[in-house]
This record gives C-alpha cells, sequence and structure tokens, in this order.
C-alpha cells in the first residue's frame, strides 16, 4: 500500500483546508499597502515648500488617505474570511492608488513657488520618484491581493458547493 497521494487527493486536501483556514495571503499584502501609503504620505505632508501645499488639495488628499486606509484595513480583515465583496473592493483601491499619481505628486512635481524672489521647485525629481514607486506598490499590493481574494473566495464557494451537492 503506498503512502503517497495522487494529485487529486492532494487538491481535495487543500481545497478542504480552505474551509478552516485563513486568506492570509489577500489579507498581509493589503496590509503592505496601507504600509507603502503611510510612507507615501509622510513623504509628501513632511514637504513645506512656500504656501503650495496650503490648499484643498492637501485637505481632500489627507481625507482620501484615512478612507483609503481605513477601507483597506477592513478589507484585509474581509478577505481572511473570503468574503468576495472585499475583494472587489481593495481592486477598486488599487485603481485609486494609480489614479492619484496623476493628482497631486504630478502638480506638485510641476509646481514652482517663489520665496523672496527666488523660485523653487515644489517637488524634485527624486521625491516624485519616491512617492510615485509608493503609490505604485501600493496598489500593486492591492490588486493582487484582490485578484487572489477572488479567487480563493470562487474557488471556496464552487468546493462548498460541490459538498452540498455530495450530501443531497
Amino acid at each position: 500500500m503506498s503512502t503517497l497521494m495522487s494529485p487529486a487527493e492532494q487538491k481535495q486536501i487543500q481545497l478542504d483546508r480552505m474551509r478552516y483556514t485563513k486568506n492570509t495571503l489577500s489579507s498581509r499584502l493589503t496590509l503592505l499597502a496601507i504600509v507603502f501609503d503611510v510612507l507615501y504620505f509622510v513623504s509628501i505632508y513632511s514637504t513645506d515648500v512656500g504656501s503650495w501645499y496650503y490648499s484643498i488639495l492637501i485637505g481632500a488628499s489627507i481625507v482620501y488617505n484615512l478612507v483609503f486606509m481605513l477601507m483597506a484595513f477592513l478589507s484585509s480583515e474581509g478577505v481572511k474570511s473570503y468574503h468576495i465583496g472585499y475583494a472587489w473592493l481593495l481592486l477598486v483601491l488599487g485603481v485609486g492608488q494609480i489614479v492619484r499619481i496623476f493628482i497631486l505628486p504630478m502638480q506638485a512635481f510641476k509646481a514652482t513657488v517663489t520665496i523672496s524672489k527666488v523660485t523653487y521647485p515644489v517637488m524634485q525629481m527624486p521625491q516624485f520618484t519616491y512617492v510615485v514607486v509608493m503609490l505604485i506598490l501600493s496598489a500593486i499590493c492591492c490588486l493582487i491581493a484582490g485578484l487572489a481574494g477572488i479567487k480563493r473566495s470562487r474557488t471556496l464557494e464552487a468546493y462548498k458547493a460541490s459538498l452540498s451537492e455530495k450530501a443531497a
């Protein structure tokens, strides 16, 4: 008698384990997306060049950061339990992070301020590159977490449906 399991048996065990384990991949990637977002906004909000950053755009950015972090944290808990709606929310949050690149960072990079008759760039290339990379990494984490959450949620739903069919 062989102790090795066939690939079909291994797959069956893996599917059955999903009923009792958490989706930690999606959850951890979402938390990592929050970390990248925090690194982004620390860089942005620690900058003080003239009065350019004292605008409604910064206020909206702060509010969006708070909403992003709250929604991402909520999603990290939701996808952990294979709730597919939170995975879709992560995809929306990932796209939102990409769109943000073209709002505040791009405008700050293109803008200049004059202080004591000297013109300064609001955001220089190293900072611009850094904040864009942080937003892209945050977006990638959200998108991968969302896609993995959708795939795993659907796989678990299909497995549970097959179990109920076998029982009937």
